[in-house]
C-alpha cells in the first residue's frame, strides 16, 4: 500500500455507541455533537502523522438502529477493514452487542477483514473496565477465526482514535499482504 492508497472501513455497532462522534472527530480533530444516524455517514479522512501521512481512509459509519443491522453487510463489498463500535457503559446491552459483533464478524465477513472492536465512551463515570468488556464481548474467541483488536477509546475527547487508525492501517496491510500472497500461489 503506496502512500496514496485508499482505505475502504464500514463502521458498525448498535445505535447511541459513539460512531458519528468517531467519525467526526477523526475528521475534524475536535468534538462534534451528533444526533443518532438514520442511514449512514460516509466521510473521507487523510492520514496526517505517522504511517498514515498521505493514507485515505474511506468511512461508512452506519446506523445501528436493529431495523439497520440487517443492511450492514451490504457495505462489506468493498470494505477492506471493519471498525465495531460498543458503548462502554451500556452494560444492559453488552450481550446484544456481542450478538450483533459475532454476526456480523462470523457469519457475513467471509474475507475474514481486518476488525477493530472499540470500547468508546470510556470517560464516562459508569464505563466498564475495557478487560471486562473484552471478556463479556469474547473477544478472545474471535481473534482465533479473525484479525482482531481490542482498543478501549473515548470520542468526546479523542484519546486511543490515533492508536486505532494506526492498528487498523497496519492490520489492513497485513491483511492486504496475505490475501496478495494466496493468489500468488
Amino acid at each position: 500500500m503506496g502512500s496514496s492508497s485508499s482505505i475502504q472501513i464500514v463502521m458498525v455497532g448498535l445505535d447511541l455507541t459513539g460512531k458519528t462522534t468517531i467519525l467526526y472527530r477523526m475528521k475534524f480533530g475536535q468534538y462534534m455533537n451528533a444526533i443518532p444516524t438514520v442511514g449512514f455517514n460516509c466521510e473521507k479522512i487523510e492520514g496526517k502523522v505517522g504511517k498514515l501521512k498521505g493514507v485515505s481512509f474511506t468511512i461508512w459509519d452506519i446506523g445501528g438502529k436493529d431495523n439497520m443491522r440487517p443492511l450492514w453487510k451490504s457495505y462489506l463489498r468493498s470494505a477492506d477493514g471493519i471498525i465495531f463500535v460498543v458503548d462502554s457503559s451500556d452494560k444492559e446491552r453488552m450481550e446484544e452487542t456481542r450478538i450483533e459483533l459475532y454476526k456480523f464478524v462470523k457469519s457475513h465477513n467471509t474475507l475474514k477483514l481486518p476488525t477493530l472492536v472499540i470500547a468508546n465512551k470510556q470517560d464516562l463515570q459508569e464505563a466498564l473496565d475495557p478487560d471486562e468488556i473484552a471478556k463479556m464481548l469474547s473477544i478472545q474467541d474471535l481473534t482465533m477465526t479473525q484479525p482482531c483488536h481490542f482498543l478501549p477509546a473515548c470520542a468526546v475527547t479523542g484519546e486511543g482514535l490515533t492508536e486505532a487508525m494506526d492498528i487498523m492501517y497496519e492490520m489492513i496491510k497485513k491483511w492486504k499482504k496475505s490475501k496478495h500472497a494466496k493468489v500468488a500461489r
